[in-house]
C-alpha cells in the first residue's frame, strides 16, 4: 500500500474517530439538559403549589 494511500486511511479513521466522540458528546449533552429541564419543571411545579396552598 502506497504512502499516500495509507495517511489518507489514517486520517479518515481519525476523522470517524472525531465524529463519533463528538456524537457520544452531544447526546450526552442533550441528556444533561433534559435532565435538569425536567427537574427544574418538577421544582417550580412543587413551589407553586406550595404558594398556592398557603393562600
Amino acid at each position: 500500500m502506497p504512502r499516500k494511500a495509507q495517511s489518507a486511511l489514517e486520517y479518515l479513521f481519525i476523522l470517524a474517530a472525531v465524529l463519533i466522540l463528538v456524537t457520544v458528546t452531544i447526546r450526552v449533552i442533550f441528556s444533561s439538559v433534559q435532565s435538569i429541564n425536567s427537574s427544574v419543571t418538577q421544582y417550580v411545579e412543587t413551589i407553586k403549589n406550595k404558594l398556592l396552598e398557603t393562600l
